[in-house]
C-alpha cells in the first residue's frame, strides 16, 4: 500500500508539471516551445551518443530555433557575432564576446557546441600577408576564451578568398525542390582575383606556418581543430589553389603536427565528391580519433560536376555511413549540411532551407535510432 501510494504522489507530481508547462493538455504555445527538464530528457537518447546540431549562420532565426527544439535538436552551430549579444564594440575572439554569444544561444535553449567560421582567420593567415602572426595570435586567445566557457570544436577550412562556391543556387532538384550545383566548365575562365596566381605550394607554406603555431595551443586549451575540405575540390578557382581536396592531403595534414587536437570535419559530401567510400574513410579516420565534426549530407555526381540532394538519395550510403560513426564509438557535434530548398520555403540561403533542415533531421534521428538499436 505504501509502495502503491508513493507511486500515485510521483505520478501525480508529474502530471503536474506536464501540466503546468502546457505539455499534458496540449496547450503549449508552439511559438514558445517548453520543454522536461533536461534530467527527464536524457532518459529518452535518442542520438546515439552523438551531439545531433543544426547550424545557424544567418542569425537567430525564431522559427528554426522554435522547430528545432520541438525536435529537441539542441545544440547549435555558428559564428561568433558580438553584434548579437549587444557588444558591437568587442572583438569577437575576447571572453566577452565569446561569454556573451554563448549566453545568448543558452537564453533560447540552445547550446553553442561548435564554432563553425572562426573570427580570427582571413586571408592574412592563409595567403601569409602582412598581420599574419597577430590574427594568429587572435585566433590563440579565441581558443583560450573558447575553452573558458566549456566550447572546444572549431570548424575551419584553408580555402582563401573563395570558399564554398557554387555556380548553380536553384537548380531543380526531386520534386521541383531547389539544389545547389556546380560543374567547372562554367568557372575555369573567370577572371583571376586581386590576389592573382595562388600556388599550392604557397598555401601549404602557410598551412604549416598556421598549424605549427596555433596545435600546440590547442592542446593546453583542449581545443578540437576541425579542418573542413575544400568546396569544390577541384584545383583552383580564379587562380586560387585548392589544397585540401584529397584525402592524401588530410594525411599530410595530420603529419604537419601529429597531435589528437589536429583532425577534421568529416564533411561527406566532398570526400564523396573525392571518389572515396565514405563508411570506409569514416573508419581509417575515426579509429585514429581524428574526426571532430560530422557535415552530414548527400550528392551526385563527380569532382567537376556535381549537385546536392536531399538526404535520402546521391551516391552514398547513409545508413552505413551512420553505422559506421555508431561502431568507431563518435560521440561529437553532427549536424545536417547543404539541404535542398523544399516548396514554400525561401531560397535566400541556398543550402539551408528551414523545412528541409526538418526533413533531414528527422532523417538522421531516424538513422540513429536504426543503428543503435540493430540486432549484431
Amino acid at each position: 500500500m505504501r509502495k502503491s501510494r508513493r507511486a500515485f504522489i510521483r505520478n501525480t507530481a508529474s502530471l503536474a508539471a506536464l501540466s503546468a508547462s502546457g505539455l499534458a493538455s496540449g496547450n503549449a504555445d508552439i511559438n514558445h516551445p517548453t520543454r522536461l527538464p533536461s534530467a527527464d530528457l536524457a532518459t529518452f537518447s535518442k542520438d546515439a551518443g552523438m551531439q545531433l546540431c543544426e547550424a545557424y549562420f544567418s542569425g537567430m532565426n525564431e522559427q528554426k530555433i522554435a522547430l528545432t527544439k520541438q525536435l529537441d535538436v539542441l545544440g547549435a552551430v555558428g559564428g561568433i557575432n558580438p553584434g548579437m549579444a549587444g557588444l558591437n564594440d568587442v572583438k569577437p575572439w575576447e571572453y566577452q564576446a565569446v561569454a556573451a554569444v554563448k549566453e545568448a544561444w543558452e537564453k533560447v535553449g540552445l547550446k553553442l557546441r561548435v564554432i563553425e567560421g572562426p573570427p580570427a582567420l582571413s586571408e592574412k593567415t592563409k595567403l601569409g600577408l602582412a598581420g599574419r602572426d597577430e590574427e594568429i595570435a587572435n585566433f590563440i586567445t579565441l581558443m583560450k576564451n573558447l575553452a573558458k566557457v566549456g566550447i572546444d570544436t572549431i570548424c575551419y577550412n584553408w580555402m582563401p578568398v573563395i570558399g564554398w562556391y557554387r555556380t548553380q543556387n536553384d537548380r531543380s532538384g526531386r520534386g521541383g525542390a531547389l539544389v545547389t550545383a556546380f560543374d567547372y566548365e562554367a568557372a575555369k575562365n573567370l577572371p583571376l582575383t586581386q590576389y592573382g596566381e595562388v600556388s599550392k605550394e604557397t598555401l601549404w607554406k602557410n598551412l604549416t606556418y598556421f598549424i605549427k603555431a596555433v596545435v600546440p595551443e590547442a592542446e593546453k586549451a583542449g581545443i578540437k581543430l576541425a579542418m573542413h575540405p575544400d568546396d569544390p575540390q577541384v584545383d583552383s578557382l580564379r587562380g586560387i589553389a585548392r589544397i585540401m581536396n584529397t584525402v592524401d592531403s588530410f594525411k599530410r595534414l595530420m603529419e604537419l603536427y601529429p597531435s589528437p587536437n589536429n583532425g577534421i570535419t568529416m564533411c561527406q559530401g566532398n570526400f564523396a565528391l573525392m571518389g572515396q567510400g565514405i563508411p570506409g574513410l569514416i573508419n581509417y579516420f575515426g579509429k585514429q580519433g581524428k574526426i571532430h565534426f560530422v557535415h552530414f549530407r548527400n550528392v551526385r555526381g563527380g569532382t567537376f560536376s556535381f549537385e546536392e540532394t536531399f538526404h535520402d538519395e546521391g551516391i552514398i550510403d547513409m545508413y552505413q555511413a551512420m553505422k559506421a560513426y555508431y561502431d568507431i564509438g563518435f560521440k561529437g557535434p553532427i549536424r545536417p549540411d547543404h539541404v535542398p530548398t523544399m516548396y514554400g520555403d525561401s531560397n535566400q540561403h541556398p543550402g539551408y532551407s528551414t523545412i528541409g533542415t526538418l526533413y533531414a533531421l528527422g532523417y538522421m534521428r531516424g538513422l540513429m535510432e536504426a543503428v543503435s538499436k540493430r540486432k549484431t
